[in-house]
């Protein structure tokens, strides 16, 4: 296995949780020339609408829409993935295979039990990535600079925001490509919490809620597990 450079690898506990909640961010860094790569961790074949096959071609339509280098599915069982050597070592083998500098993550608490699972999974692999005598064959210590976990159905404190306006179409689209996830009044499949309408309207009420916050037309909103900083004030204007 061999090192290919990626500026931002995003991961999600299921296929459609990096686009709602860090869609727009993404957007925004591959139009700005960033590379990015997208990991599911499993196909979400709990889930009560749509099955393994589609989901897994909505990811990648999505995946397109965002820009993004890759996109990879860990297969891991949706619902019933734990916290193990071998997932660690799974996810600790892409971030030394991709050297990103920055990971975008699940919340670390949220409604959906996997969510916070996914999301403590990752930030433990990217601390033990870092380590040189945790041996993954003919790859090198790696440790991203940072981490941002992305908010998700709970509203947690942000520790930061992002200025999405530009790039949040671009974000509804890449979540319309989960079409059998998300509102369609023509669907014969059941109703769920996320299929609802009030659900999908939530998407952009959120994202102008946040906007007010910063004065900016529509944000997403990133917990951080250390304090973010900056070398000039004037780059938070």
């Amino acid at each position: 296995m061999t090192e290919q450079k990626i500026d931002v690898l995003a991961f999600g506990a299921h296929p459609d949780d990096i686009e709602l909640g860090a869609g727009g961010t993404l957007a925004g860094l591959s139009r700005q020339g960033k590379s990015i790569g997208l990991v599911d961790l499993t196909a979400g074949e709990m889930g009560t609408r749509g099955n393994v096959n589609i989901r897994a071609e909505e990811a990648q339509k999505a995946a397109t829409i965002l820009g993004a280098s890759l996109r990879l599915n860990l297969g891991w069982p949706d619902g019933f993935f734990e916290h193990n050597t071998n997932h660690l070592t799974q996810v600790i083998t892409l971030l030394r295979r991709y050297r990103p500098d920055l990971v975008i993550l699940n919340a670390p608490n949220d409604r959906h039990p996997d969510h916070g699972r996914a999301s403590k999974i990752v930030s433990d692999a990217i601390f033990y990535a870092g380590l040189r005598k945790f041996e993954t064959k003919g790859l090198e210590a790696w440790r991203p600079r940072a981490q941002y976990h992305y908010v998700q159905f709970y509203t947690l404190e942000p520790s930061i925001l992002v200025d999405v306006s530009q790039d949040f179409t671009t974000k509804m689209e890449s979540i319309r490509a989960h079409a059998s996830q998300f509102y369609d009044p023509h669907s014969k499949e059941p109703e769920t919490v996320i299929a609802s309408k009030s659900f999908f309207d939530s998407i952009e009420g959120r994202a102008l809620d946040l906007g007010k916050l910063i004065g900016v037309r529509y944000a997403e909103a990133f917990v951080c597990p250390r304090t973010p900083g900056v070398s000039d004030l004037t780059q938070l204007l």
